[in-house]
């Protein structure tokens, strides 16, 4: 069990400074980042092409990948890529072929019109999806790997600064793009669009060899436990031959990390942490997905969208992110989740007073501000909570479980987030409240469940 222990606010605050903390950074900047591509960015050019708003918010259902890359997880944390892992290390080598995956996907992109190849579009952003959300699993499982177990504090403030990377990814990553291509746009450059996601294909290849500085901990342990695994499935299945061994590989390297969790924490605390791990996150997914189509509906430009969503909030998001994991370390993961919770529903009323009020620049900024206060505290929280779950043996399956099923309440319903939009006539105040109460079954979920989770609070 991970203790959290109480310290003094600067010595809980040095735990930033551990160089892992930087690898971790980066690691988190190189998840965030596939998301500007198939987000907003994907958002805005259907926008700008005359697409409509049930259109862009079922082109969403791509990242309903990432709910479901637990699936193929278990081979990730056993297939070895040859002549990659044995270059560059196990996790490093799935991370450099998911980013060539998503640096050739851009190149397709760049000679696509949406309104004539929208099908094709969508596949290549789906393959973009696929290989974000694989490249996701083990850049999660080298995260966790580079804090040793009984690092509790360690964890958190990793959980963090994963967090920060991920939206440095994100939010940098969104206004590269949003200034390139209005900076094309105003040059007369007919496909502003195709020819940004050239320049996205850039930081690809930048962030690839920043990945070259991150360390990779050989973890014998971890395939030891897994060959014993298989050898205990394979002396129950009797005779030892090879398709005795090969039910035997499949069976440990699927149902292992199920059977680990759920031995471990009980079947209904189990099940409660799968419930609220679905429910937590929906409401802020879905004034995620139609946020920029708000703004560009009020009267924002991409320049305003990019200087107050994008650089604004990412200052915001860092602090509050590098505070909120403070707030783990000295508190511990359960109030974090409880407040997170209770803010993100607060903070989504902000878009209602906008929505109601129109373009004010005052009021977006303020609305973006405390959104991304909340997003950053609800994610490091998030992000902590299920990494003190997680079984060092299956780390790669049973974190991608876990944020598999996360996200999957936030993609595959959010997907019909355009959908509620045009349902309420255009109603975005309306629609932010709904966004509101929908954190609630969550915490309810996780007010039941609370006594019984263990993970080492005081």
């Amino acid at each position: 069990m991970i203790e959290l222990k109480k310290q003094s606010l600067s010595e809980s605050f040095s735990v930033y400074f551990d160089k892992r903390m930087l690898r971790i950074l980066l690691l988190g900047a190189i998840s965030g980042f596939p998301w500007v591509l198939i987000g907003s960015s994907l958002s805005l050019w259907l926008k700008e092409e005359g697409l409509s708003r049930s259109t862009i918010g079922w082109a969403g259902l791509i990242f309903g990948v990432y709910a479901f890359n637990y699936l193929w997880a278990p081979l990730i944390d056993r297939i070895q890529i040859p002549i990659l892992t044995k270059k560059l290390g196990h996790r490093r080598a799935w991370i450099v072929l998911m980013q060539i995956a998503i640096l050739l996907c851009l190149i397709v992109w760049s000679y696509i019109n949406p309104t004539e190849n929208l099908a094709l579009l969508i596949t290549i952003g789906l393959i973009i999806a696929i290989a974000s959300a694989t490249q996701d699993i083990t850049v999660d499982a080298l995260r966790i790997e580079q804090i040793g177990e009984s690092e509790g504090n360690s964890m958190a403030a990793g959980a963090a600064m994963a967090v920060v990377g991920w939206w440095t990814g994100y939010k940098l990553g969104g206004v590269i793009a949003l200034f390139t291509a209005e900076y094309f746009q105003n040059i007369g450059i007919a496909n502003y669009w195709q020819t940004t996601f050239l320049i996205l294909g850039i930081v690809i290849i930048l962030m690839n060899i920043g990945l070259m500085f991150v360390h990779e901990p050989v973890l014998t342990e971890r395939q030891s436990k897994q060959r014993e695994t298989d050898e205990l499935i394979e002396n129950k299945l009797g005779s030892k031959n090879i398709i005795t061994s090969l039910t035997a590989w499949v069976t440990g390297t699927i149902g292992g990390p199920i059977i680990s969790f759920f031995k471990k924490n009980g079947f209904s605390i189990a099940v409660g942490i799968l419930s609220f791990v679905f429910l937590f996150k929906i409401g802020e997914a879905f004034l995620g997905r139609m946020s920029i189509v708000f703004y560009k509906e009020i009267g924002f430009s991409k320049g305003d969208i990019a200087i107050y969503s994008k650089t604004l909030g990412w200052i915001t998001t860092v602090i509050f992110t590098l505070l909120g994991g403070l707030f783990v370390i000295r508190s511990g993961v359960l109030k974090a989740m409880f407040l997170a919770g209770i803010t993100m529903a607060l903070t989504n009323l902000l878009f209602t007073a906008l929505a109601w009020s129109g373009k004010s620049e005052l009021l977006f900024a303020v609305a973006v501000i405390f959104d991304d206060i909340a997003a950053a505290f609800a994610t490091v929280a998030f992000v902590a909570f299920i990494s003190l779950l997680v079984d060092r043996t299956y780390t790669a399956t049973q974190y991608a479980l876990l944020a598999s099923i996360g996200t999957a309440g936030r993609t595959t319903l959010a997907s019909s987030s355009g959908a509620l939009v045009d349902w309420l006539n255009g109603d975005w105040g309306t629609f932010f409240i709904l966004t509101a109460v929908m954190v609630i079954p969550s915490l309810i979920c996780l007010w039941f469940i609370k006594d019984k989770l263990k993970l080492g609070e005081k």
